[in-house]
């Protein structure tokens, strides 16, 4: 792979994704994606891997998609590239994705990141979606995910405008986790990623499916997928070892079966 680097050893059962064409801030080519889509369905079915981190450089985690690439094309020109297949294995990807963003994090790279299902900044993380200054608009989950991250009126602003905003806002507003030196956002990824990695990896993975659930139905049908996914948690080998684990007063041991 050329313009990503994957390190499936980073720490115990997490795998790095490391965004890799620093010159041009990590900007969104085809190829970057596709290797980056290959990657994520690579590690989704490696079960020595249970969280994947995803992140850039301390410059930037992405600064948006490749315009260069972009510029010339006409409508069935875009139609025609499968450039949104990344952004389906991001979705479908069962096991947590951490973006940990330092830097640029604008238009596609903004949306790679809320794609993720937890984002740790540093200090100097800018977020945005500053298509609409090239006559563009988002186009992969930007005006969606930003509108539930922080409400209508200020995405509405973000988009429309396309103005940035900083670590601090962003946390404000709860699209990041948390913010810390820019030093040690990936140390700081990397612990909450283990944090997840030393529980049963099935039952985080279903209960990732059961949040991410939550955006796209109506509560009871919310409520009636949790459960389910609650009860075919009771077939696992790490629901009878955590319980066993928790009644003998010891650290529960999982195997992800």
């Amino acid at each position: 792979m050329e313009f990503i680097k994957v390190t499936k050893d980073h720490a115990p059962y997490i795998a790095l994704i490391e965004l890799n064409r620093p010159k041009e801030l990590n900007a969104l080519n085809l190829q970057l994606m596709g290797e980056l889509r290959d990657a994520l369905k690579e590690l989704d079915n490696d079960d020595n891997v249970r969280v994947i981190i995803l992140t850039g450089n301390e410059r930037a985690f992405a600064a948006g998609a490749d315009i260069k690439q972009m510029a010339g094309k006409g409508t069935i020109d875009m139609w025609k590239v499968d450039q949104f297949s990344t952004w389906d294995q991001i979705n479908k990807t069962r096991k947590p994705i951490i973006a940990a963003v330092s830097g640029f994090a604008l238009g596609g790279g903004c949306e790679l990141a809320m794609t993720c299902d937890m984002i740790v900044a540093s200090e100097t993380a800018q977020f945005g979606q500053p298509e609409i200054k090239i006559g563009v608009m988002p186009g992969a989950g930007g005006t969606q995910r930003l509108t539930k991250a922080l409400g209508k009126a200020k995405a509405m602003e973000l988009v429309l405008t396309g103005k940035f905003i900083d670590a601090e806002e962003a946390l404000r507003y709860k699209l990041v986790n948390k913010i810390v030196p820019v030093e040690l956002y990936l140390e700081e990824a990397t612990k909450l990623a283990s944090e997840i990695a030393a529980m049963s990896p099935i039952a985080v993975q279903m209960a990732k499916e059961s949040v991410k659930r939550s955006f796209e139905v109506h509560l009871e049908e919310g409520l009636h997928f949790e459960r389910k996914n609650f009860y075919m948690l009771f077939a696992s080998e790490d629901q009878k070892e955590g319980m066993n684990a928790f009644v003998e007063k010891r650290k529960p041991d999982f195997k992800g079966r």
